[in-house]
């Protein structure tokens, strides 16, 4: 075999190695592409969203202990708060903040009702309450650590419970958890290092108590050492004690879900107060209607109809009829206004299931001289009103309840409407008429407006709840409430119940047009037909 000579060898290797450099100078280089990563901010800012929805569920579904302080049931709970602090609900008074710490969580405290016999206890023997602090004291202690424990199961139960929902990664479920157990005890953290507990000195008042401080007593006459807040504390739940003492003797009746709740208003006269207690007395009530029997505004001007406004932000509906300080400028104003049921001229109208019918005061003196109509006009007025009721009834949708500002006008209606509301004389007074019908008279809600300053005393804000019953549309009973004025800061409620409806007594007819007169089941109380000197 004839063997190759080296120098082609070498021609050989020199050719394949410049076809192989040629080859590749020929083939495109590959491109290298990066990858984008995600970010790590909108992963951190969705992970921190699930642990503080997560932690404010489980908060929400089971992180709330009840305890017992002292002679009180009540429910404790953390709830995410921007400013924190301690909200006591005290139902239906309204409640009490105190600014006791500064933290991403405030403490609810809600007094849901006083054990009896512990009650009783305390009123029997006054001397326990000297051992009241440290028994509160112990049940808040108590209460306390068991609503840390709770509160800290809860939001590790709900950010993990919610983070495997989201991520469905056990690890992932895992941090979220931690993180807001993290989380929860950095907020703990900070409310211990920020707690104030002189902050009880300084309450703030929302609700019926807004207008009666000294329902807590008053707290800066308390020497303010270190355990100030235990006894404060205390003194709160003794003067709560005794405030449900004193409600627990009025009249037994417990209007059931279906009552209907009427708050009467009258001769508010311009005073702005008077909205935010109206507003506060919706809420705590549950009212389910409003009825102003006038003298809303002083002197009835379009420069005055702006304080008209906020009555659109009561949240229900609002039925009104204008009183002698009331213009036919207010009413067309009030007419625009949504929610708003204006009646006038025996007008019938059904409002929140009640049957209503109303007229205005025929006279219009804003500067409280006397028409020149008088008690004639407002007479007229009367059987005006009175006619419109029969026709209502007539055409078989008698009227449950009539309105009209001046009370001699309302003695028209008597038989024709089981009850009238009015107002004008500011001052309240219940009586039943010759016939049956029942006329109910509010006081001012408004304090009587500049007139409080006239008088050695200023006048009460005054107004009334009626629980009407929905089947049969009657009076069922009625709070009168009573709120100092011009900066006075008391409160009366006193529940009153019709004779006929008190327990052993038989039930009165429904007033009847038929002239002859029947027994009233009920005295006057104080409700005169004429205004006194000095007309308001």
């Amino acid at each position: 075999m004839a063997s190759v000579p080296v120098a082609a060898l070498n021609r050989l290797r020199r050719a394949r190695r410049a076809l192989t450099h040629r080859y590749r100078a020929r083939r495109p280089r590959p491109t290298l592409e990066l990858v984008p990563q995600p970010h790590p901010w909108p992963r951190a800012l969705g992970l921190i969203t699930v642990v503080l929805v997560g932690a404010w569920l489980g908060l929400l579904v089971v992180g709330n202990v009840r305890a017992q302080v002292g002679p009180m049931n009540t429910t404790m709970t953390l709830r995410p708060s921007l400013t924190g602090g301690t909200k006591i609900n005290i139902s239906p008074l309204g409640a009490l903040s105190l600014d006791s710490h500064h933290a991403p969580v405030r403490l609810d405290v809600n007094v849901d009702q006083l054990d009896p016999e512990r009650s009783e206890a305390l009123v029997d023997h006054p001397e326990r309450i000297s051992g009241l602090q440290d028994e509160v004291a112990h049940d808040v202690e108590h209460g306390t650590l068991d609503l840390a424990v709770r509160s800290c199961t809860a939001v590790v139960l709900g950010a993990t419970t919610l983070g495997l929902a989201v991520y469905r990664r056990p690890r992932r479920a895992l941090t979220a958890g931690g993180l807001a157990l993290t989380l929860l005890a950095a907020s703990g953290a900070t409310a211990y290092a920020t707690w104030n507990p002189k902050s009880i000195l300084e309450p703030k008042f929302s609700g019926l108590l807004s207008s009666a401080p000294s329902v807590v007593g008053n707290a800066r006459s308390i020497v303010t050492e270190f355990d100030v807040y235990q006894q404060e504390l205390a003194r709160l739940v003794t003067n709560v004690t005794k405030l449900y003492d004193v409600t627990s003797t009025l009249p037994a009746y417990q209007p059931d879900p279906t009552t209907i709740r009427v708050l009467h208003v009258s001769d508010i006269h311009l005073n702005p107060a008077s909205w935010k207690i109206i507003a506060s007395l919706v809420q705590q009530y549950e009212v389910n209607v409003i009825v102003d029997t006038g003298d809303t505004m002083d002197h009835g001007t379009a420069a005055e109809n702006g304080f008209l406004d906020p009555i659109a932000d009561l949240g229900v509906p609002y039925v009104w009829v204008r009183g002698n300080h009331d213009s036919l400028v207010t009413q067309r104003y009030l007419q625009r206004m949504k929610n708003v049921h204006v009646l006038d001229e025996g007008r019938a109208e059904t409002v929140a299931g009640v049957r209503f019918a109303g007229i205005g005061d025929p006279q219009f003196t804003p500067d409280r001289s006397v028409a020149p109509g008088g008690n004639a006009a407002e007479e007229l007025a009367g059987d005006q009103l009175a006619s419109s009721l029969r026709d209502q009834r007539a055409a078989g949708t008698p009227v449950d309840i009539a309105l009209i500002h001046e009370p001699s006008a309302a003695r028209q209606t008597d038989g024709e409407v089981p009850l009238i509301l009015a107002g004008h004389l500011h001052h309240e007074g219940t009586e039943v008429m010759k016939h049956g019908t029942r006329l109910r008279i509010e006081g001012s809600t408004g304090g009587s407006g500049l007139r409080a300053v006239e008088g050695k005393y200023p006048d009460p804000i005054e107004a009334s709840i009626l629980y009407i019953d929905r089947d049969t549309h009657r009076l069922q009973a009625w709070d009168e409430i009573k709120l100092g004025g011009l900066g006075l800061t008391t409160a009366e409620v006193s529940r009153h119940l019709p004779k006929e409806n008190l327990p052993g007594a038989p039930q009165s007819p429904s007033p009847s047009p038929s002239p002859s007169p029947s027994p009233a089941s009920e005295a006057p109380s104080r409700a005169p037909s004429e205004a006194p000197s000095g007309t308001p």
